[in-house]
């Protein structure tokens, strides 16, 4: 049995996530397509704005689904699945105040989940008119952008040109693994949008290791000319490239013990992976202190390209403590 896809769509209040999902449903390729909404607050009422969704549509209980929420989740995918009509992909829109890393936590870490559903991946919207001051005043709307795999960018037409530059420099600085998708955004260019998907429509890889090896961040001036303290100049993207084969036993020590005791800091993981003793590339991503089984696919997607890439996004951590880190686990077990 093949597995449902599940797109988390996530964006700040008032970034037109609802706008969104309604135009996307209506386009073929979300046919069968079940939408769980989740809200913040005694009553739910986006549910009603969303058209065309007839009994595929659950609204989970009230809450954050960052919290409380997360043990509806798992209860509304498990009916969903149980359901005769067939479901060919499910939407989770969660409310603009979600932190989705506990959300993609369930989704990889649930056995059961695991069997019935894959992570496809993370849209997060990015309203252009107040995405930088919403960047500046809201940890959650960093944590969306940080750890998307496709960020759309709206209200541009409300924008001026200028203002449009500097949000896409900043959030290209801020993860550098998502393209930046701007207009009348069609469904194709945001499903399959995870890492890596099994039936072979792969995104373009060398956009998310395009980044140099640490990136860094741009400081932003006030009209004083004094450095205003940026949220994300805690966040930092590093992209690991190697061209043997690696030891899947020095891989994995090494991701166990940085989930275990860094894993608050990893806001994201991805990687294709050339494994010695394996006949083909393997995938994996990861959320803070979850990672997902790795997936064996078919055949590389870049011709006789075989290097292993790995891109991390960090909170509050180094880059070079988990480059020196992961150097120093393949080189044991490599001796």
């Amino acid at each position: 049995m093949s597995q449902i896809p599940v797109t988390l769509l996530t964006g700040f209040l008032g970034a037109g996530k609802t706008t969104l999902l309604n135009r996307l449903l209506r386009q073929p390729e979300m046919a069968q397509t079940a939408v769980l909404i989740n809200e913040f607050g005694e009553i739910g009422l986006d549910h009603l704005l969303v058209e065309r969704l007839d009994e595929d549509a659950v609204l989970l209980a009230a809450g954050c689904l960052c919290c409380t929420i997360r043990g509806d989740l798992s209860r509304a995918l498990r009916d969903l699945a149980d359901r005769p009509q067939e479901i060919r992909r499910v939407v989770i829109e969660t409310t603009g105040l979600a932190d989705p890393a506990p959300i993609l936590q369930t989704l990889m870490s649930d056995p059961w989940l695991l069997r019935q559903y894959r992570l496809d991946g993370v849209v997060a919207l990015v309203d252009a008119v107040n995405g930088m001051a919403t960047l500046d005043a809201q940890p959650e709307a960093l944590r969306q952008a940080a750890v998307a795999d496709r960020i759309v960018l709206t209200k541009t037409d409300l924008a001026t040109p200028e203002d449009v530059a500097a949000l896409r420099e900043r959030l290209e600085a801020l993860n550098p693994i998502a393209p930046i998708l701007v207009g009348a955004v069609e469904a194709s260019a945001l499903i399959d949008a995870g890492p890596f998907s099994g039936d072979g429509k792969l995104p373009d890889i060398e956009g998310w290791i395009a980044a140099t090896a640490h990136h860094h961040h741009h400081h932003h001036h006030d009209v004083n000319g004094h450095d205003v303290n940026r949220h994300d100049a805690r966040i930092r993207a590093t992209c690991l490239r190697f061209t043997e084969p690696l030891p899947w036993e020095g891989l994995a020590s090494y991701l166990e013990m940085l989930a275990v005791t860094q894993g608050q800091h990893v806001l994201r993981m991805k990687a294709i992976l050339n494994l010695r003793g394996q006949p083909g590339p393997v995938v994996m991503h990861g959320v803070q202190h979850s990672f997902h089984p790795p997936q064996l696919l078919d055949a590389w997607p870049e011709g006789d390209d075989r290097s292993s890439r790995i891109v991390f996004i960090l909170r509050d951590l180094d880059p070079d403590v988990v480059e020196d880190g992961l150097r120093a686990f393949l080189e044991a077990a490599h001796a």
